[in-house]
This record gives C-alpha cells, sequence and structure tokens, in this order.
C-alpha cells in the first residue's frame, strides 16, 4: 500500500507510512511520521526486519528536511528493536518513558549514541518539533507500566499505541465499529491492565479536539462519531485484572 496523508497543511503534514510487512509470525505494525516546516518526529519506528525500509522512507517523506525526534511509546520490541541503527545513522533523540531508559539498551546501544536516549517523565511533556506543540501524554499500564501516547493538536491525532490495536483486520480506517469489535476485543481484554486505567485515559482524552485515533496496529479510528465510540467502548471494558481468576493452579507435572 502506498503512503497514506492523514493532515497536510502545507508546513505541517501527519503521513502513515506503507504497511512494511516484517513476515513470518512478526506482528504488522503502524509506522507514522509527523513533519512540521522541515522538521521531523517518527513514532514507534519498529524492528531489524523492517528498519532498512523505514528509515528510507522516512528519509523520502522528510524530502531534505532533518529527523528530530523519535518518540518510543513502550519498550516492546516491535517499537524499538532497532533504536541503536537510527540512533546511529541519524542525528534525531529517542524519547521514552523513564522507566525503560536502562531497559532499552539491552536491544545494543552503542556508548556512542547511548546519551540520545532520552527519559519522558511520568507526567508526561512537550516537544517543540520547529514550533509545533507535540504532547506526551501519560498512558500507564495500557499496557505497559510506562507508556505515552502522543497528542498532535495542528493535526488533531492523537497516536494510541497498542490501545485501539486491531488483529486481522485488511482496512486502514474503521467504517463500522460493531463489526470492527472481533478485531479489537480479544486483545484488548488480555493486554489493557483493568477497567479503572481504561476509564482514566477515556476521561483525560474527552476534552481533547480529536479527528483520529492512530494506533499502532491495524485500523484508524476516523472522525469524531468513531472516536467517541472507540473512548466510550475503553471506558466500559473490563480487561486485564478485572477478568482475571483470584488464583493461579500450578500445571500438572
Amino acid at each position: 500500500m502506498p503512503n497514506t496523508i492523514l493532515y497536510d497543511d502545507g508546513a505541517h503534514r501527519n503521513i502513515l507510512l506503507e504497511d512494511f510487512d516484517a513476515g513470518g509470525l512478526a506482528v504488522q505494525a503502524n509506522q507514522h511520521v509527523i513533519i512540521h516546516n522541515g522538521q521531523g518526529m517518527i513514532l514507534d519506528p519498529g524492528g531489524h526486519k523492517v528498519y532498512g525500509k523505514v528509515l528510507a522512507e522516512t528519509f523520502s517523506v522528510l524530502a531534505g528536511g532533518s529527523l528530530r525526534y523519535l518518540f518510543l511509546s513502550h519498550q516492546d520490541p516491535d517499537i524499538v528493536a532497532a533504536i541503536n541503527g537510527w540512533l546511529m545513522t541519524t542525528d534525531a533523540d529517542a524519547y521514552v518513558s523513564a522507566l525503560w531508559t536502562r531497559f532499552v539498551p539491552h536491544f545494543g546501544l552503542d556508548q556512542l549514541v547511548i546519551d540520545r536516549l532520552k527519559p519522558i517523565p511520568d507526567e508526561g511533556m512537550v516537544f517543540d518539533l520547529a514550533g509545533s506543540r507535540l504532547v506526551a501524554v501519560p498512558a500507564h499500564f495500557m499496557h505497559s507500566e510506562g507508556n505515552f501516547h502522543l497528542y498532535d493538536p495542528i493535526a488533531k491525532i492523537l497516536y494510541t499505541g497498542d490501545l485501539g490495536a486491531s488483529i486481522g483486520a485488511d482496512y486502514r480506517v474503521v467504517g463500522d465499529f460493531d463489526a470492527h469489535l472481533p478485531f479489537i476485543e480479544g486483545f484488548h481484554r488480555r493486554y489493557m491492565v483493568s477497567n479503572r486505567i481504561m476509564k482514566a485515559w477515556a476521561e483525560m482524552v474527552r476534552p481533547l479536539d480529536i479527528e483520529i485515533i492512530a494506533p499502532q496496529h491495524g485500523a484508524l479510528f476516523s472522525g469524531k462519531e468513531m472516536v467517541g465510540r472507540f473512548i466510550d467502548w475503553c471506558a466500559d471494558l473490563e480487561c486485564g485484572v478485572d477478568l482475571i481468576t483470584p488464583t493461579f493452579k500450578m500445571p500438572a507435572f
């Protein structure tokens, strides 16, 4: 599939890169690039199998601009496994939850670039991308203990990492929310920690002006009605520890 332009006003662009197939058992993942006045940020750039293609496509859409930030929503390998390559071949700084700055180096960070892995504090932060303000929004336990979403108030896009992920949907934009539920329910019931967390997130993001919710896997939620339905669904979802039995049993051996 070709790249998808989610927003473009001439100075500010939001691009969903084409679907780079990591092959085999590897989960499908979306890579997003935000460009403002010639500076770029890539979100959750991915693992080794897609690194070369994603890097080349990122420089293509930057069109001579510079990559300023790597935003890592959390620590999973489908997000950070190729981080050393990105830091060695660009001048960008990488940002991840402060909880994970001592763990991400296990993916093979060279000492030459270790100081460009930066912490995001628990309360979040604001990035300045050539004058555009991008907000790292706390989303802890959704599913990672140190987890962040990214809100772009110019494009009105909320990038939600694993929240909203769909598995097996063969379309880019959700057209029928009820028909989409089978592609998201199982994943969210197992991977999201609890309804308490989901409800807290929903209350935080409802006041935001959001036109698109863009997960790291699968289809986008586009338009205020679809965005609202997804937020309402999250607020009501029982998941994680809400569902697990209070005792574990040893397997027979």
